[in-house]
């Protein structure tokens, strides 16, 4: 087992292939300091990712399990309400531990559930999807989604522990792995373009992703112990966001089978590299290469001209904004990232014109 040491923002990343040496030490070693224990999950992980949990953490088949459903239109305050109430109604107490098993809604929900009940209580993550893996159960950040809008209640709270188990990869299909990938083509393009050139030359497998993951990890990291609460450094991380997030509220509005987030997050990179080039010099042969990459691997979805406003209210009230300006962070070079830049609507409809072309 490897500990990445977190040790700046109080907590530890555990990753490993073995369950067993993942999880055994750390409960072991915890098991009194809790009244009562609580796991968090959906449908999925009971079906995928229970087992091990189960085997490996005997005590816990006395836990309290609550399941809710999945998917990024459940990540709201009413969720978290009726997880509230039975946390109350079984009397859960201050000393109690949430473990969040799952994907980005579980721990980005789970973890704000934890963080507001009764003024806090303890909570590790088991992220079960790539995505969660190097993304949503890092950094601090819990949250829930206001009716369309992405992530606009929420904290910064730090989990007790973070456990990485990359096997629970190979439970997804395809689309979740390949939305989650993209969190660690991000992660590239804003701070390693050593990471880039390999990226470049990888054929995405669950069984094989896990060198990846731990990158990612330490890139993540690397921000955030530098700047926990997105003051300055830490909006490097919002690449490909600012429009990514929009396109996924829009998504999440109109389409009954809605864009996972990182495929939203695909859109918004490639349209936040054709502003970089405009905007903050990402050089024409860097913006040619990355844009080539994601050809080669776009998410078929199609946004209409008649969207653009809708995008533009949508990335207006976008939470990382001061005033009514939409605050982008833009690539200066492949590993390089300039935060609070700026741009009319104009060049932004652009962005999106440039995007609609690709399909034709």
């Amino acid at each position: 087992m490897r500990a990445l040491e977190f040790k700046s923002t109080g907590y530890s990343a555990f990753f490993s292939s073995n369950f067993y040496e993942l999880t055994n030490d750390f409960f072991s070693n915890i098991k009194k300091s809790y009244s009562s224990f609580v796991v968090l999950l959906d449908e999925n992980t009971s079906k995928h990712c229970l087992s091990p949990l189960l085997i490996e953490i005997d005590f816990l088949k006395n836990a309290l399990f609550i399941e809710i459903e999945s998917g990024e239109q459940n990540k709201n305050i009413n969720t978290c309400i009726k997880i509230w109430e039975q946390l109350s109604h079984v009397k859960a107490d201050r000393k109690t531990l949430l473990i969040n098993l799952g994907g980005g809604v579980i721990c980005d929900l789970g973890g704000f559930v934890a963080s507001t009940y009764k003024r806090g209580i303890d909570f590790v993550n088991f992220p079960t999807t790539l995505l969660s893996q190097v993304d949503a159960s890092i950094g601090g950040k819990v949250g829930i989604d206001l009716h369309s809008h992405k992530n606009m209640i929420g904290l910064f709270s730090n989990p007790k522990a973070v456990f990485v188990y990359p096997a629970f990869n190979t439970t997804l299909p395809e689309r979740q792995l390949r939305s989650g990938f993209a969190e660690v083509i991000k992660h590239a393009l804003i701070a390693d373009d050593a990471l880039w050139k390999l990226i470049k030359k990888y054929s995405l497998a669950a069984n094989t992703v896990s060198p990846y993951i731990e990158k990612s990890i330490r890139i993540k990291n690397q921000v955030v112990k530098q700047d926990f609460e997105e003051n300055n450094l830490r909006k490097i991380l919002n690449f490909g966001h600012t429009v990514g997030h929009a396109i996924e509220s829009l998504s999440l509005q109109k389409d009954k089978n809605s864009l996972l987030h990182g495929e939203a997050i695909r859109i918004g990179m490639l349209c936040e590299t054709y502003l970089s080039h405009k905007i903050a010099g990402l050089p024409k042969k860097q913006f040619n290469e990355i844009i080539q990459y994601f050809i080669a691997d776009l998410p078929v979805y199609k946004i209409k001209r008649a969207d653009f406003a809708t995008l533009l209210d949508f990335m207006r009230n976008d939470k990382k904004n001061q005033d009514t300006t939409i605050n982008f962070s833009l690539l200066t070079e492949i590993g390089k990232c300039k935060i609070n830049c700026t741009s009319s609507s104009e060049l932004i409809n652009e962005s999106f014109e440039f995007y609609r072309k690709l399909h034709g």
